[in-house]
């Protein structure tokens, strides 16, 4: 291919896509218009790079590409129907699909943090290398029940939100390589299985569990969530199926992010709880109750709402539109 004359064949089509773009509204018949040169300018780019793949032109094509793209079907503005729609079927339908994962996740270390705290109980000798007996002392008198009422509520449930907010997107962001993920599970287990056992032992399980429980049930589980949809990612690309490694790992990862965008607000929940709940002079009945309470709703949202959108066909992918396309698009002739 001459290069030059195919350069100066169709640079006009390139600079008035190049002027469209950079155009704040267009008409309706530029719009049709830049559709079609969008189409057009791909075939010319899929040329180039199959038979003179100049580095610089193929980049400029492919900005210009972008570009148009963007003011095409990228350019849409977000609704509260987006949002809507995100919480009413994206979200819970992807929970519903990836629910044998977290699911899996927190019957693991559930069980993981009964034995452990047994294994503590029985092995009381292992408290001494953990903490001094002062430490022991007040962290069971003073130490863990003042944690949640020596901040100010709202300032501690920011804090709250945003810790938990970080460990959950530590389990999605590198949950492709496993381990990592693991380590922040085994870490959170040991840690309350170690208190646990220190609190039973001294006769202060009423106490524990009273503080633990009311936000410790969805912000666990939402802990699990995140590790389940992380190792789901993990697992896409040591069994990959049908599609490539890539694209396995691209599709899980893709949805993992929605999981991630959603917990958000679960966590803002548990974070709220923890704050104004857990140390407030409600009895320990109450408050336990609100905490069970979330629980169910979120049981609920997954199974009712989660389940009604899988069977409707929401996947929690990205559109078509919006992940792109995986092989070039039918382009008319240039």
């Amino acid at each position: 291919m001459d290069v030059d004359a195919y350069v100066a064949a169709h640079r006009h089509q390139w600079e008035r896509l190049e002027t469209l773009n950079g155009r704040r509204r267009l008409s309706g018949a530029e719009s049709d218009e830049i559709l079609d040169l969008y189409q057009r300018v791909s075939t010319h780019l899929s040329r180039l790079r199959s038979s003179a793949p100049d580095p610089s032109l193929v980049a400029h094509l492919s900005v210009l590409l972008a570009r148009a793209r963007t003011r095409t079907v990228g350019s849409r503005t977000s609704s509260w129907r987006d949002v809507s729609a995100f919480f009413t079927a994206t979200f819970p339908a992807m929970l519903y699909r990836s629910r044998w994962w977290w699911l899996g996740t927190m019957a693991v270390n559930l069980g993981a943090a009964y034995v452990m705290t047994w294994w503590f109980l029985r092995n009381p000798a292992v408290e001494s290398t953990l903490l001094t007996p002062e430490e022991v002392d007040q962290l069971v008198n003073s130490d863990f029940a003042g944690y949640y009422s020596e901040h100010a509520a709202t300032s501690f449930a920011a804090s709250v939100w945003t810790n938990n907010a970080l460990v959950a997107a530590l389990c999605i962001a590198f949950g492709v390589l496993g381990f990592p993920v693991l380590s922040v599970l085994y870490s959170n287990i040991l840690n309350l299985a170690i208190i646990a056992s220190i609190m039973i032992r001294h006769g202060r399980a009423d106490v524990f569990f009273g503080l633990i429980l009311p936000h410790g049930m969805l912000e666990l589980t939402a802990v699990f969530v995140a590790a389940g949809v992380g190792l789901r990612v993990f697992w896409a690309w040591i069994e990959p199926g049908n599609r490539s490694r890539p694209q396995a790992v691209a599709v899980a990862f893709r949805s993992s992010v929605v999981v991630a965008l959603g917990l958000v607000v679960v966590l803002l929940v548990s974070g709220a709880i923890e704050a104004f709940v857990t140390p407030s002079p409600l009895p320990t009945w109450a408050r336990v109750g609100v905490g069970a309470l979330a629980e169910v709703v979120f049981f609920a949202y997954v199974f009712v709402v989660g389940r009604r959108a899988a069977l409707a066909g929401v996947t929690g992918d990205l559109s078509e539109a919006e992940r792109g396309d995986d092989l070039p698009t039918t382009s008319t002739p240039a």
